[in-house]
């Protein structure tokens, strides 16, 4: 099913619901220049659908979202819109960033801490931006598609856009799935597409604070967002759990589904039995 919230400022925000009404939540919040589909295998898995209610957002700019004028280098601005998608969801979820997502996620915590949620799952995450922060290390295809992939120019974004969506596995994927990857990267305005680079954030501290169980999943061989940046969020956040996928790029939770899924779900039961237990 697809519908909207209301974000920050009155911005629509495309959201994707599946599964299981009556159960928790797990929220997805999907990366640069892509879109809710990229947790299509996810959505599909057949015990990820019986035990949790499962909603996917689109960002502002994205997917099915409206795609304002500003608000992509503030902070607050990314917190208001997933807020939206949380308390529509359910609280508290899971929540689940991939690459940009987990700056999404950082945004959120910098201006709400941890409420609402159960536990955080990052996901080949970036959870810093600019120069000299480890936590938004990049790796060669990313470093290799920019500035290209930001110009309004198509001769000059499409080259750059391609090499980018086939650098992204380390694996083989399917055709129609990499075709589908860069189609969602074109269909991302290049404003909106530059937009998010636009930022300086550096989260130490905000990782250091965060005191809900999380997960740090990374491919070992992502060379869009260097494995270091999982390192890093790993070392901050107390308590953190981390995995890494050997032979496996920016897309884990395609390349390495059926591994990913069953780390995932494993975590959010354990996660819902924690919350059923306080609940008592």
């Amino acid at each position: 099913m697809r519908t909207e919230v209301v974000g920050a400022g009155g911005v629509r925000i495309g959201v994707r619901v599946e599964g299981n009404d009556s159960a928790p939540a797990i929220v997805f919040v999907h990366g640069w220049a892509q879109s809710a589909k990229a947790w299509e295998l996810q959505f599909a898995d057949p015990e990820l659908r019986r035990r949790f209610r499962l909603v996917a957002m689109d960002l502002r700019g994205h997917g099915s979202s409206d795609v304002p004028h500003g608000g992509y280098d503030d902070p607050t601005t990314w917190a208001g819109d997933l807020a939206s998608v949380l308390r529509f969801a359910g609280e508290p979820a899971v929540v689940v960033g991939w690459s940009y997502g987990g700056l999404v996620i950082t945004d959120y915590l910098r201006v709400h801490g941890t409420r609402g949620l159960s536990g955080i799952v990052l996901v080949g995450a970036i959870t810093e931006i600019g120069r000299n922060h480890p936590g938004g290390l990049v790796g060669p295809a990313m470093r290799a598609a920019l500035p290209a992939a930001l110009s309004d120019d198509l001769g000059v974004a499409l080259p750059a856009l391609t090499a980018f969506s086939e650098g992204m596995a380390a694996r083989e994927v399917p055709g129609p799935l990499a075709q589908a990857l860069l189609g969602t990267a074109l269909a991302v305005p290049p404003s909106v597409r530059g937009a998010l680079f636009r930022r300086d954030v550096d989260s130490a501290d905000v990782l250091a604070a965060v005191d809900v169980p999380t997960l740090v999943l990374h491919g070992a061989d992502d060379a869009v967002v260097d494995p270091r940046a999982g390192e890093y969020a790993a070392g901050k956040i107390p308590g953190a759990d981390s995995r890494s996928f050997h032979g496996v790029g920016h897309l884990p939770f395609v390349e390495a589904a059926e591994e990913f899924n069953t780390s995932l779900l494993s975590f959010a039961e354990q996660r819902a039995s924690a919350d059923a237990r306080t609940e008592r």
